[in-house]
């Protein structure tokens, strides 16, 4: 839990940051060698927005870099109650990660399943195991290649958050995305 309120507290400081950003910016519309500059204000797929040069000209990062930086920054991915089929939000950080790693083929990292404590040790096991294969299938389909990837199942055995709450039992049911 805590670790994830430090990756929420992390991506909240970068979108105010990048507000402060682009409020620091020119309202000119021409750049200081004189030509037309634009920029261009858009909401990415997780709801924030953020302001970036239409170029990649002086280092700023375009909007798509933006998208894919926040996307690898999620390393969690949940599940419903009994489910191993991940969540359709999910499928565009996914594909990022997927790009990510056919793009950096000696990059390596270890999917980690995991289940609420409902069930019995071997099911949720078997649970984790299934959940973890669901996202290494969909990045192989979009690039990334096998031996890049190591499939772990902990079943109930490492919760990430004790008790026996829905909000507890939600936060359990999850595949973790670890880098190695």
């Amino acid at each position: 839990m805590a670790k994830q309120s430090k990756q929420i507290f992390k991506v909240g400081l970068m979108v105010i940051s990048l507000f402060a950003l682009g409020a620091c910016s020119s309202t000119s519309d021409m750049d200081e060698d004189g030509s037309e500059g634009s920029t261009v204000s858009s909401s990415d797929s997780s709801g924030s927005s953020a302001t970036t040069s239409a170029s990649s000209d002086g280092g700023q990062l375009t909007q798509e870099e933006i998208r894919a930086q926040n996307a690898l920054r999620q390393t969690v991915f949940y599940f419903d109650f009994d489910v191993a089929e991940f969540q359709a939000e999910d499928r565009d950080t996914l594909t990022y990660h997927a790009r990510d790693l056919a793009a950096n083929p000696g990059k390596r990292f270890r999917l980690e399943g995991h289940a609420d404590e409902r069930g019995t040790r071997e099911y949720n096991l078997a649970l984790g195991e299934r959940r973890a294969n669901a996202i290494l299938n969909y990045l192989i389909v979009n690039g990334a290649s096998r031996s890049q990837i190591e499939v772990v199942s902990y079943g109930e055995e490492r919760p990430a958050q004790s008790g026996q709450s829905e909000q507890s039992y939600n936060r359990n049911r999850r595949v973790e995305v670890i880098g190695r």
